[in-house]
């Protein structure tokens, strides 16, 4: 048995052992201690350094002139041109011949190390706010208010696409005003790393300009006409940088519109660059300057040159000698690994407006402590309860299928945090409740085996028989789901990519978790015959429902309730979006006293201010901090009012009001839309060709009225939409999609083995044999959306109250909207299925077996 599962033993200690190690550290280490504690050559002396830089850090906190240990650290590093790489010799940094940038990098390392894994998001942790305004002076070209505010909410998107390039990282970023962007970053201290605002601001104006072809300044008093001195910095081999001057022209011949995309790679001698690919007009444009220069060439007798200039910078000035008819170009210089990725990523998001910082904050949490307690309480509850069903109904098993699920949560928190993921509260619940959901394929393979043994054939041999039979069904809802994700990831932006990854991920570990974990665990219990027996409590078995008789006035009093929903929706209109989609009013309160944000969100709450949110924001070089209050456009001020009349030991004071737009600005909903229209779109397309034409209609039709059916009942309930139900109404749609498939898997097999069955029989037949998975499935979900339904508030509510009506009307819509519309769509014939799907009768011994050794 060893012998023949080694390598699923091996596979599965080497994902979970690299999960371990890629979560490590869970929590943040002060960087004072980590760096101490990791130097590893000459640690007197360097604990001295981390003495001195603390010291200076205490005096100079106030100016601003060092706010923390890693900033004066590397001050004291410059003043001195000391070597800190000698502290740590096991970091290899001897390709790094620049002093001040192998310190940086260094720093940067030690920096990153002393950090979490996963860091916690804007509502547990906190983090850092500043507000970019447009610069006046350099937009003055743009004439109109409407061009303005084009570029402003591009700025927005191309801000969000650099630092949160995969999803995953839970910022806010939102206009404020006609000229500002205000931008939340989870889990960042500017103190620790105050580069963080300049890789956001950075317009990357990417320039190719011409540098005269003799001229050279010191050589000629003044610079040409249309020409401007510039500054070439070159590393030499021995670190030193060497400068050079050049006179190089003002207005460039061509710029980075040309530029497809950029992206950093190595050169022979281990040196960063950054590679730009151009696009067909930018290949022809490129041609043309470099076969200009080429003429050029042969009328003067010297070698041209085209500059590279970003953002004012001229970073190299190669030689041009012929024209260059390249679909390619690079940027050369010495770059360090860190800043060659940076400058690629601002060079794929380039900036159409200059960007000023006109305010640093860091941000304390959103969340009042007693609701990250309670919250942390029902994701507990909520997980032993899901552990407790499945072990309830599956005894042994489920104790199996619990360890699944554990290291299914385990490889996915490792997976997340190689993305860089932000983990909030919402965002925790998606991960319980996907957990509650991904118990399905050991469900699948526990029914299976069920019916195995129920034939009289022994343990050992119900057990290949039931992961042989629920394969087909577990791969084919996986893959629909996947679709799903890849067209999240491929098409959205922020939220939506993010959680596309997230499902992806998830589908992938549950696979794992379910396939290989659980079925090693479990031939190494029954295969040797350590249990005789796998006790299973039965529900619903041997069910004889006629859900067809049903169907129609089932089919018909859902969509009359989905009309009733799209009606109420379409009445309210914008009413049913938050501040997430519409924006509001932002208003800053100085006070005397701090008052609890849980107070805070009670106390306005009770106002009749649902829709608002709180948090303490302190000025970067100062203590003074500030309450931040956003509430419903033009409900600002009486917020502010009835705050004070409730809480008025605070001394709540007037200090500034701002408009604030939609962190989920309309591409990010417009995209949200497209990928679900296109995932429906190919879910047909794969449900058609896997099965046939008619399950795919099903399948498109029941998810389609699964969506609307959610977003409908969620509005007549009166709640609003926020960001994190972007999310949760996507995972409806993965778990809408993943209970139908299962359906069809179990009504075409059928039509397999029972070929003198009618098809209302067959169908009927099938529904009755996965009813036990469909209701343990559907309750273990249940399950946690009711106990965070119960104890949580919030957007966790929200989403909990939104997977509670998704569950329901997913687990009707299999029964009474997709497997009636494959009936309707062959019009009740057997015949008409069998000329578009093979469905030859299989047959199999049902007799007892023994277990082969």
């Amino acid at each position: 048995m060893i012998k023949r599962n080694l390598w699923k033993l091996v596979l599965s200690f080497a994902i979970v052992a690299w999960a371990v190690a890629t979560l490590y550290p869970l929590n943040d280490r002060p960087f004072a201690e980590y760096a101490k504690a990791s130097s590893t050559a000459k640690s007197a002396e360097f604990a001295a350094l981390i003495k001195e830089a603390t010291d200076r850090t205490a005096a100079q906190s106030a100016s601003g002139q060092a706010p923390s240990v890693f900033v004066a650290l590397k001050q004291i590093a410059r003043e001195r041109k000391l070597d800190l790489a000698q502290f740590f010799p096991d970091i290899n940094l001897g390709d790094v011949k620049n002093l001040e940038k192998r310190n940086s990098l260094l720093l940067d390392e030690l920096l990153r190390l002393s950090k979490g894994k996963l860091q916690l998001g804007l509502d547990l942790k906190g983090g850092v706010a500043f507000t970019l305004e447009v610069d006046e002076a350099a937009a003055a070209a743009t004439t109109s208010e409407g061009e303005r505010e084009e570029k402003l909410a591009k700025a927005i998107d191309i801000i969000g696409n650099r630092i949160n390039a995969f999803g995953v990282a839970e910022p806010i970023i939102r206009p404020v005003g006609k000229n500002r962007i205000e931008v939340q970053l989870p889990s960042i201290s500017t103190k620790d790393n105050p580069e963080v605002v300049n890789a956001v601001k950075k317009p990357a104006r990417l320039d190719f300009r011409l540098v005269h072809p003799f001229a050279m300044p010191g050589q000629v008093q003044d610079a040409p006409a249309g020409y401007e001195v510039m500054t070439l910095e070159n590393e030499l081999r021995d670190g030193q940088i060497y400068s050079q001057e050049l006179f190089v022209k003002q207005i460039p011949e061509m710029t980075g519109e040309g530029v497809d995309t950029a992206y950093p790679t190595m050169d022979e001698y281990g040196r960063f660059k950054i590679i730009l690919r151009f696009t067909a007009e930018g290949k022809k444009s490129f041609a043309a300057v470099t076969g200009a220069i080429a003429e050029n060439n042969q009328r003067t007798g010297r070698v041209g040159q085209l500059a590279i200039v970003l953002d004012g910078k001229l970073y190299s000035a190669p030689t041009v000698r012929e024209e260059i008819n390249s679909d390619s170009a690079e940027i050369s210089g010495s770059f360090t690994q860190r800043e060659a990725f940076d400058l690629a990523n601002v060079l794929n998001n380039p900036l159409d407006l200059p960007l000023q910082v006109k305010e640093q904050f860091e941000v304390t949490p959103t969340l009042a402590d007693d609701a990250i307690s309670s919250g942390r309480l029902a994701f507990i509850i909520s997980t032993l309860l899901t552990i407790g069903f499945v072990v309830f109904f599956y005894t042994v098993g489920g104790f199996v299928a619990a360890v699944g699920m554990g290291i299914n949560v385990l490889v996915t928190l490792g997976v997340m945090s190689e993305f860089g993921a932000t983990l909030s509260l919402p965002g925790i619940a998606g991960i319980v409740l996907t957990l509650a959901m991904s118990v399905d394929s050991n469900i699948l393979i526990f029914e299976r085996m069920r019916e195995e043994l129920a034939l009289g054939k022994s343990l050992p041999t119900s057990l290949e028989a039931g992961f042989e039979k629920a394969w087909s069904a577990i791969i084919d809802s996986n893959l629909t789901t996947l679709i799903v994700a890849a067209i999240m990831i491929a098409l959205g932006n922020g939220p939506v990519k993010g959680f596309g990854m997230t499902l992806a991920i998830g589908i992938f570990t549950t696979m794992f978790a379910a396939v290989v974990v659980s079925k090693l665990l479990l031939e190494a219990i029954i295969l040797p015959g350590t249990i005789k027996k796998l006790p299973m409590f039965s529900v619903l078995q041997n069910t004889k429902v006629d859900f067809l008789k049903y169907a129609k006035p089932a089919f018909i009093g859902s969509w009359v309730v989905v009309l009733i929903g799209v009606v109420v929706v379409a009445y309210k209109g914008r009413e049913i979006y938050g501040i997430d989609f519409t924006g509001g009013d932002s208003v800053s309160l100085t006070f005397a006293q701090r008052i609890d944000s849980g107070v805070l969100r009670k106390t306005a709450d009770e106002a009749g201010f649902r829709n608002s949110s709180f948090a303490y924001v302190t000025p970067i070089g100062t203590d003074v901090s500030t309450l931040k209050v956003n509430a419903d456009f033009d409900k600002g001020k009486d917020l502010v009012a009835a705050l004070q009349k409730a809480l008025p030991q605070a001394k709540f004071e007037f200090a500034g009001e701002s408009r604030i737009g939609p962190s989920v600005g309309e591409e990010i909903q417009w995209n949200a839309l497209l990928s679900v229209f296109w995932a429906l779109v190919l879910i047909g397309v794969y449900v058609a060709f896997r099965f046939e034409i008619g399950y795919g209609m099903g399948a498109v039709i029941s998810t389609i009225h699964d969506l609307l059916m959610t977003i409908g009942l969620f509005v007549l309930f009166g709640r609003q939409f926020n960001a994190s139900m972007v999310a949760a109404i996507l995972l409806i749609a993965g778990y809408s999609i993943n209970d139908t498939i299962v359906v069809f898997d179990r009504i075409r097999e059928e039509l397999r083995l029972n070929p003198t069955l009618s098809l209302a029989n067959v169908i009927n037949r099938a529904l009755n044999l996965t009813l036990s998975r469909t209701i343990i499935t559907g309750g273990t979900t249940l399950l946690t959306a009711i106990t965070l339904l119960v104890v949580t508030s919030g957007e966790v509510n929200d989403i909990a109250f939104t997977l509670l009506i998704g569950v329901i009307t997913g687990t009707f819509s299999s029964l009474f909207i997709a497997s009636p519309i494959f009936y309707w769509w062959h019009k009740g014939d057997r015949k008409h299925v069998e000329k578009h799907q093979d469905v030859k009768p299989t047959y199999e011994w049902t007799g007892a077996s023994k277990a082969s050794e």
